[in-house]
């Protein structure tokens, strides 16, 4: 299976990790998922037709996102303890348009939290 996916496109790839990482958000709580899911769809599409380099850097970050939720999910798909990792507080290298939408993204998490 791995040497298929060398032979995949670049748009392949993409659409590939975007359902794969919309598959593992069925493994999380109902509102996590919703949140999940509606940032995933939004960071995919805001990043349609950005640079090659900017691409490679949103591949890698998505990866391995996808990667660390595979391994907090477990075999099974279902979360069985903490989700999630310790941001690195060190924003010097972020956008201001990125720490925005990290504290709306905060916001919503700690909205939803809240609701359960």
């Amino acid at each position: 299976m791995s040497g298929q996916i060398h032979k995949l496109t670049h748009p392949q790839r993409v659409k590939l990790l975007y359902k794969t990482i919309l598959r593992l958000h069925r493994g999380l709580p109902c509102g996590i998922r919703e949140l999940g899911d509606n940032y995933t769809k939004d960071e995919f599409r805001r990043h349609k037709n950005c640079n090659p380099m900017e691409a490679s850097v949103f591949m890698t970050e998505w990866t391995k996102y996808t990667i660390d939720l595979t391994k907090q999910l477990g075999l099974r798909g279902k979360s069985s303890g903490k989700l999630g990792n310790t941001l690195d507080t060190n924003f010097d290298d972020f956008r201001d348009e990125q720490i925005i939408q990290l504290y709306e993204l905060m916001l919503a998490a700690k909205s939803e939290k809240e609701t359960d």
